[in-house]
């Protein structure tokens, strides 16, 4: 198939250097001249994604108009702050797309301003009719351009033989892709597992233990399936790849940004000095405002998260925010 990917970063890298390594024809589209320019040249991403050598046939592009000329799949690995502009600038040369027939979004977070998730923001701006989805899970860019196993979802609407074909096509003997209808639930879980990554790096900078962790991420899983099926996904979707699989890899994987963001704050630095100092985009930090926003507007009750946006944005010591986490009222169990 033809693919191109919309954003260089880490993650469209990957994808593109996996895809290309299947034998398809793939376009990697840099947000800068200058960036594509140094890919281009160097066959490297060394800004996002160093020690990567990038196979001869992948193509670099930062022209949209020739890039959606053949493509059939087009994957939006840009922030989701990015995705509503990166949208309107395609569909200005959608009617040169001949083939374009379906959009992806890699990004795992909310549109800030809408508090809409990525698959809604891809249709108001290519249109409902469009067939769109989400390629998402536990997905490390590195381990994918080494071509390390992985797992992900595909969740897509439309036609269910085309999403067969590009099922087909992304997967490989290293790489399984599981078909998934539930386009909300994939997107949601997607940009929840963010935030208690970010928990999970809190507890991990305070040092507390190994039996904390494993009781924040097993709470966590409980909000994120409470809340997912609350705001329109369906609650097996959250015990799946692109929840359940997603959650426990940014929660413990040392390349995790938003783990990281956690572990540094947990060890008292500031969460905007930290935020500042990053190359790329920490999605879970805008996130825990749009979720936070979502829950106060839809009176959900969302205790880490909660504690999370006030230790973010309130500047609440984390010490504190455990303490009102373990002295909330007891209760029990319950994961059904």
């Amino acid at each position: 198939m033809n693919f191109c990917v919309f954003g260089a970063g880490a993650w469209g890298t990957a994808m593109a250097t996996h895809l290309v390594g299947l034998g398809h024809s793939v376009t990697l589209v840099p947000r800068r001249m200058e960036h594509a320019l140094a890919i281009a040249s160097e066959r490297e991403n060394s800004e996002y994604l160093p020690g990567i050598a990038l196979d001869q046939n992948l193509q670099v592009g930062c022209e949209t108009r020739p890039v959606l000329m053949e493509t059939e799949v087009i994957l939006l690995a840009c922030p989701s702050k990015a995705l509503r502009k990166t949208c309107s600038g395609i569909k200005e040369f959608l009617g040169d797309a001949r083939q374009a027939k379906c959009f992806l979004a890699l990004c795992k977070g909310l549109e800030p301003d809408s508090l809409k998730l990525p698959h809604v923001v891809i249709q108001e701006e290519l249109g409902e009719g469009v067939t769109s989805g989400y390629l998402t899970g536990p997905s490390y860019a590195r381990e994918i351009a080494e071509g390390k196993p992985a797992a992900l979802v595909l969740a897509i609407n439309g036609d269910r033989d085309f999403a067969s074909r590009i099922q087909a096509a992304v997967s490989s003997p290293t790489l399984r892709a599981y078909l998934s209808s539930d386009l909300a639930g994939a997107g949601l879980g997607s940009c929840l597992k963010n935030i208690y990554a970010i928990a999970t790096g809190i507890l991990d900078g305070l040092q507390l233990g190994e039996n904390a962790r494993a009781a924040l991420i097993t709470r966590s899983l409980y909000e994120m399936i409470e809340l997912g099926e609350a705001l329109g996904g369906m609650r097996t979707t959250f015990y799946g790849l692109s929840g359940f699989g997603d959650l426990v890899a940014t929660c413990t994987g040392d390349w995790s940004r938003n783990r990281t963001l956690g572990l540094e704050i947990g060890r008292g630095q500031s969460p905007l000095e930290i935020i500042s100092k990053q190359n790329s985009v920490v999605e879970g930090y805008a996130a825990t405002e749009c979720f936070h926003s979502l829950c106060l507007e839809k009176s959900l009750d969302a205790p880490i998260l909660t504690e999370v946006w006030s230790i973010l944005h309130e500047e609440k010591p984390p010490r504190e925010a455990l303490q009102s986490l373990m002295n909330r009222d007891l209760k029990s169990e319950s994961l059904s």
